[in-house]
Parts: C-alpha cells; sequence; structure tokens
C-alpha cells in the first residue's frame, strides 16, 4: 500500500511523513522528489522547464520505483510529494494501479492564511520562500477543481503534524 501525502509546498507533508511512518507498522518513507533529483542531474539537463513533474519521465519511475521498492521490501510507502497536475495525478494513480497497489491519497489542507505564516516562519528554505509562495495559487486551483475530490481531506490548520499524523495513520489501519 502506498500512503501518498499531497498538498501544496510548505503544508507539512514531510515532516508528517515521518509521523506517519512512526504509527504504521512495516512502513517507509519514500519522497519522491529523489526521482526529480535524478533527472535533473542528467548531463546534459534534459529540455528546461521549472518543474521536473513536467518530464514525462518522472510520473512512470515514480511508479517503477515505488513498485520495486514495495516487491522488495512489502508493507507500505509514505510518499509526501504535491502533484498538483490532475493529469498527471491520474497517470501516476493508475500506473500503480495496473500493479495491484493500493494508494490512500491524503491532502494536507490549510486555509491560506495560515499557510503564507508557516511559509513567512519557514526555517528550511527560509522565510517567504518565493518557491513556496508561487504555489499558493496553483494549490488553491486544483483544490477548488479536482484534489480534494480526489483524495481524503486533512485540515492541518489547528492541527501539529504529530496530529495530522495520527489521524491519517488511523484512517489507513480503520
Amino acid at each position: 500500500m502506498i500512503v501518498w501525502l499531497n498538498g501544496t509546498h510548505g503544508a507539512g507533508k514531510t515532516t508528517t511523513s515521518a509521523f506517519v511512518q512512526q504509527f504504521i507498522p512495516d512502513s517507509r518513507v519514500f519522497d519522491a522528489e529523489k526521482v526529480g533529483e535524478t533527472l535533473m542531474d542528467i548531463k546534459p539537463g534534459l529540455p528546461a522547464t521549472d518543474n521536473f513533474q513536467h518530464w514525462p519521465p518522472w510520473r512512470p519511475l515514480v511508479v517503477e520505483t515505488a513498485r520495486r521498492v514495495l516487491d522488495y521490501t512489502g508493507g507500505t510507502l509514505v510518499m509526501p510529494m504535491t502533484v498538483l497536475v490532475e493529469h498527471y495525478w491520474r497517470e501516476i494513480s493508475l500506473g500503480l494501479a495496473q500493479h495491484d497497489i493500493s494508494v490512500r491519497h491524503f491532502v494536507l489542507h490549510a486555509d491560506q492564511d495560515t499557510l503564507r505564516a508557516r511559509i513567512a516562519g519557514d526555517s528550511v528554505l527560509g522565510p517567504n520562500s518565493p518557491f513556496r509562495l508561487q504555489h499558493l495559487e496553483p494549490y488553491a486551483q486544483a483544490a477548488r477543481t479536482w484534489l480534494h475530490a480526489e483524495a481524503e481531506v486533512v485540515d492541518t490548520t489547528h492541527l501539529t503534524p504529530a496530529q495530522a499524523a495520527q489521524q491519517i495513520a488511523e484512517a489507513v489501519k480503520s
């Protein structure tokens, strides 16, 4: 099984995923961003883009990597990864389904004011990260049009990452 944690950049996916992994026995965290980083390291580089998810190899490589890891280890993969393009989500989720891998898709959601406050105090990328700020509107658009309908939404506005993780783990176990 895969527990996919989606949401905008800065929503707390990475922090929450570490707690989810602690609450679900026989689970591992797999950050699909590392697949994108591998593609970014190719020399000479792939065609220019502002997002490695736009590269066609990224999506099937995420599916294949997750499949291979699960075949090797069994258990559950906890995958913190923002996917805001509906077509990309469909490609990934259908690819996993073709390998009979079940996916529990969660979206970590907070209101825009809370997200902006978190980004302003971000100690990872620094305060007011332009990268994180530029994804707020695409996230809001995806949330309105498809994302929240395709996932279990966990409102983290008033939750700590540990509380959000506990809620996710309980949902997965039920």
